[in-house]
């Protein structure tokens, strides 16, 4: 992450709740990167299927000293879709105007 000024969090079934990403995630924050959740259950893996929806990670890490949740500030993104094709072409589309929001949210948090 060195040298990079924001987080991209690809939120699979089992993300949320895992010590390394956990810690990533609070390193990025801690560090002032903007940070961002991308849904990716929508897409297929080698087998042609595709996983269940995950949990948000940023709803079990609290952040500052209010002990709010950094799910009430960082955004997680659903891609609207069911097919993988679709899915990989709106994450395409709007990766770059997310990651410039993460790292406007954080410069402003």
């Amino acid at each position: 992450m060195d040298g990079k000024s924001c987080v991209v969090v690809l939120i699979g079934a089992n993300t949320a709740g895992r010590k390394w990403i956990n810690h990533e995630i609070v390193k990025a924050w801690n560090d002032k990167k903007g940070v961002v959740g991308v849904y990716v259950h929508n897409l297929q893996n080698s087998d042609q299927q595709q996983s269940t929806k995950g949990s948000n990670p940023f709803a079990s890490i609290k952040y500052g000293d209010s002990g709010k949740m950094l799910s009430s500030i960082v955004k997680a993104y659903d891609p609207p879709y069911s097919t993988s094709t679709s899915v990989y072409n709106h994450i395409k589309e709007k990766l770059e105007t997310w990651v410039e929001e993460a790292i406007k949210i954080r410069n402003s948090a």
